[in-house]
């Protein structure tokens, strides 16, 4: 018997609580209220964040020619599937189709995330793996009770509130020219919230 696929939706990222340097990547069930929290390395993280926040390098960023060389060679990635948590490490596969032969390749779970952003495709895990790993944030609980969760940090000052919008827009085009990803998605956030 075939085990129930769970799909998935990227819920955000985070910068991680536990381990300097890392984030944490949250997936979450799209018919349901649990969540995979994921650590990922910083490289994949701004990857991901760079297709989450539509911003687009002035080069091809590893993903990115990632998805070239398969459109070239004409294989598509039809689906992502999380298909083992072992020792606290998610396992993942790329399911792959060319010339209508289905191909199936192992891979880190965020470059597996980074990719399905790029070929639009959707992302699996199994139930057993949800039950293990899931978790349900509740909105509701006092913050201390939600400090073990992950969650964005946030600096007491904000650097770019002074700045005005014509020059965050400045800003933000030389970040993306000098590929620092990190400080373009930063005042990509400040433009949003100032435009909200």
């Amino acid at each position: 018997m075939e085990k129930k696929k769970v799909k998935l939706n990227i819920l955000g990222l985070s910068y991680s609580q536990t381990q300097s340097g890392a984030y944490a990547l949250v997936l979450a069930e799209e018919e349901g209220e649990r969540r995979i929290p994921i650590i990922i390395g910083g490289v994949e993280a701004q990857s991901i964040a760079i297709k989450l926040e539509g911003l687009e390098p002035p080069r091809p960023l590893t993903h990115d020619l990632f998805l070239n060389f398969a459109t070239a060679f004409k294989i598509q990635l039809i689906e992502v599937v999380i298909y083992k948590l072992e020792e606290g490490i998610f396992y993942s596969e790329l399911v792959c189709l060319k010339d209508d032969e289905l191909l199936r390749i192992d891979s880190r779970t965020s470059d597996a995330v980074a990719l399905a952003l790029r070929f639009n495709c959707p992302i699996y895990t199994y139930e057993d793996i949800l039950t293990k790993a899931g978790i349900v944030l509740d909105l509701n609980e006092p913050p201390e009770a939600a400090a073990n969760q992950p969650k964005a940090t946030t600096k007491t000052t904000n650097p770019l509130g002074s700045k005005t919008i014509d020059e965050l827009q400045e800003l933000l085009n030389k970040a993306i020219e000098s590929e620092n990803y990190e400080k373009a998605s930063e005042i990509r956030d400040e433009i949003k919230r100032r435009q909200k």
